[in-house]
């Protein structure tokens, strides 16, 4: 009998502190858009995170410097897609400053309703989707209804469903469509009639509370240290708004209807709530403008342009309150048709970086909660 040998391998102690990586995407379905987060795991507890991004970046910086200052503004609404009005807004804006160019009163007055009603649409996609992403699928359908009712008004307007190129260098493409304020003002009273939904719905419910209370929570430090702006950094109590700190359009003349939200907790309740009650103030910023705009006598909507615009030679900033956050341009001009350089600054770019700081130490459970409540674009990412 051939005689056999028995070995025994002990690894003792060291699979308890034998680290874990965990691959978060790439895949479209896992995050909103393409994201990949790689996460260090000990168990259950993620030690490290790292965004990795850049699966859907195109070179919009690049493709600004070789178009005119027309043919820009149909990049620059694409990267953040659900606020293509506002991202147009800032390119124009930049532009106009360069040029030193003074808007009519109604466009103004126009932008300014439009960037709002944009809000609440940016907005109403989060209060739907995020809920989703914890167990709730009723919200979602609820929150495209009420998107339904104002893009019918957008679309009205501008001829465009998600990408309006409706913002011009000087104003705005063309003049309202007869009947479209009242149009405009009956969608967001409905909507407005219907927001309690998410209130008693989603803020209501014991299990969506038991999920985000306490959980994902952003520092103030962190928040100035990783420049994490809007809805994000006032749920930590950084109090700034720009439209509020530095008004541009018509929001000096709308204080008394501008509310800024905050909260101190910092936690994913709290940004879920900053969204919900900034997305209440901007249905009564709306009726404020539909308002002026009624007293307002009829004139232009634009300024006449040259066949060739240039802008003169030097460099300027302009940025603007998007929903998701401050939205920055950058532009260098040479003087000549198209910008010699256009630096694209977004919300989204800076508020998801603090995802390394704001998941180590947390769950894999509560991974999705903390990465939904971010509330962020992907394309607003990668630019």
């Amino acid at each position: 009998m051939t005689p056999t040998t028995e070995t025994m391998v002990g690894i003792g102690g060291a699979a308890e502190s034998t680290d874990m990586v965990l691959n978060i995407g790439p895949q479209h379905p896992s995050t909103h858009g393409v994201l990949r987060l790689k996460l260090v795991l000990d168990g259950e507890r993620i030690v490290r995170a790292e965004p990795v991004i850049g699966y859907m970046h195109r070179g919009a910086e690049k493709l600004f410097e070789a178009r005119d200052y027309r043919q820009i503004i149909v990049l620059a609404n694409r990267h953040d897609w659900l606020s293509a009005f506002s991202n147009e807004l800032g390119v124009v804006l930049a532009v106009e400053r360069m040029l030193g160019m003074e808007v009519p009163e109604r466009a103004v007055w126009l932008r300014t309703l439009l960037a709002e009603l944009n809000r609440v649409l940016n907005h109403l996609m989060f209060l739907g989707s995020y809920p989703l992403e914890l167990g709730g699928i009723t919200p979602i359908f609820y929150a495209f209804t009420e998107r339904e009712k104002l893009q019918h008004v957008m679309e009205e307007v501008s001829g465009g469903r998600m990408h309006y190129m409706f913002n011009r260098v000087g104003g705005l493409k063309e003049d309202l469509p007869a009947g479209w304020t009242g149009r405009a003002r009956a969608a967001v009273a409905d909507v407005r009639s219907r927001m309690d939904r998410f209130d008693d719905l989603v803020l209501g419910n014991e299990i969506f509370r038991g999920r985000t209370r306490g959980v994902g929570a952003l520092s103030a430090e962190a928040v100035h240290a990783y420049g994490v702006s809007g809805p994000i950094g006032r749920a930590s109590g950084v109090d700034f708004d720009l439209r509020r700190d530095e008004p541009y359009l018509a929001y000096g003349e709308l204080g008394d209807v501008l509310r800024v939200v905050t909260r101190e907790e910092g936690d994913c309740l709290a940004r879920f709530e900053c969204l919900l009650e900034q997305t209440h103030n901007s249905l009564d910023l709306a009726d404020a403008c539909l308002d002026r705009l009624a007293e307002l006598p009829p004139g232009p909507v634009n300024q006449r342009l040259p066949k060739v615009l240039k802008a003169p030679e030097g460099h300027t900033y302009a940025w603007t309150e998007n929903p998701l956050g401050i939205n920055g341009y950058y532009l260098v001009s040479k003087g000549e048709k198209t910008p010699y350089r256009l630096k694209l600054r977004s919300a989204s770019y800076n508020n998801i970086q603090a995802l390394t700081e704001l998941l180590p130490g947390t769950l894999v459970a509560d991974m999705v909660a903390i990465l939904g409540s971010m509330f962020f674009v992907v394309g607003d990412i990668d630019k």
